[in-house]
């Protein structure tokens, strides 16, 4: 095994993929006790490794604002600190660049990269395969670091698991009920049937961004339930870590939260409706559930998910029948 210094990983994609990108430093972190770790993530992202014990220092991208300045400023930085392992779990040209031209002497990433051909080592990334993203990844540093797969894993702070600890006062489950992509997010009639389901005693706390709030306040307003309480935009992700680590279930569609869920070990349940786990993206929390609709002929749709079902019927969801409780 080479005797890493400086490890950089990439994954400037979006959030899930970011969590997901933390098996990488759990596992150098294993292999490189002593190796000075940072992690390369997209705006917005960084503060999933706020206070993270096993990293130096989380590099931010702006891609919104002055996205080619930054990236070159970006790289111009990279190539300062002198990382000797740089590990690309992007596959697109900007990360690719990065990469490339870090000045690394051991660089990793897949061959779907334009840039892989500046690389040391390629594996092709191949969504559908059955395998998990994270066992993916681990290819990436397998010829170095051994088949050995880590799970994701995120560390909420004291002051994380003090704000979490107000909302501690009774069982309860956690909800995240909205999605970026509408054939990836189940309905809010079925929220409002899974919380109908819940018995009075347990209460409900809704998840999600401040964007959000106009969803889970459907969900209130529908339900019968009488203790639904709507946290959208009240918390930062790590606090929803720490919350979701102490609930009885949590429930979530194939999106960021299930891998929130994942990244603490947190009971969940995912509901998976024009995407399939097969695409890699599943639980890997001890206590996993999965629902979803078996046999349609239409299902998977997209490996991303649609704004609208692309036959106008959108089985996935409507034929969905909620999973029994367990807890």
């Amino acid at each position: 095994m080479p005797a890493f210094r400086k490890i950089l990983i990439i994954q400037t994609a979006f959030i899930g993929d970011a969590i997901l990108a933390s098996s990488l430093v759990e596992k150098m972190h294993h292999c490189f006790p002593e190796a000075r770790i940072s992690i390369l993530v997209r705006k917005g992202n960084e503060g999933i490794y706020k206070g993270h014990p096993y990293l130096q220092e989380t590099l931010v991208w702006n891609k919104q604002k002055a996205k080619l300045k930054n990236l070159f400023s970006l790289l111009g930085l990279i190539r300062k600190n002198k990382y000797d392992c740089v590990i690309n779990c992007h596959r697109y040209a900007s990360s690719g660049l990065l990469a490339g031209f870090s000045g690394s002497a051991h660089i990793s990433g897949f061959k779907q990269n334009p840039f892989s051909f500046l690389f040391n080592h390629t594996v092709k990334h191949i969504i559908g395969d059955g395998r998990h993203e994270t066992e993916r990844y681990n290819e990436l540093v397998e010829d170095f670091s051994g088949k050995e797969i880590f799970k994701p894993k995120l560390y909420p702070d004291s002051n994380d698991e003090k704000v979490a600890a107000q909302y501690l006062t009774t069982p309860y489950i956690c909800i995240a009920p909205a999605s970026v992509w509408h054939t990836k997010q189940l309905p809010v009639s079925k929220w409002v049937e899974l919380c109908n389901k819940m018995p009075p005693s347990l209460r409900i706390y809704l998840l999600g961004a401040p964007t959000d709030s106009p969803t889970c306040e459907a969900i209130i307003k529908e339900s019968k339930h009488i203790e639904i309480i709507s946290l959208a935009g009240k918390l930062s992700l790590l606090q929803s870590c720490a919350l979701m680590r102490q609930a009885r279930m949590n429930y979530v569609n194939d999106s960021a939260p299930l891998h929130l869920a994942s990244s603490v070990n947190a009971p969940v349940t995912a509901f998976f409706l024009s995407t399939i786990p097969a695409f890699g993206f599943g639980p890997l929390s001890d206590n996993s559930i999965i629902a979803e609709v078996q046999g349609l002929g239409c299902r998977p749709c997209g490996i991303r998910g649609f704004n609208q079902c692309p036959k106008q019927h959108f089985n996935c969801a409507n034929k969905l029948e909620l999973p029994a409780l367990s807890f």
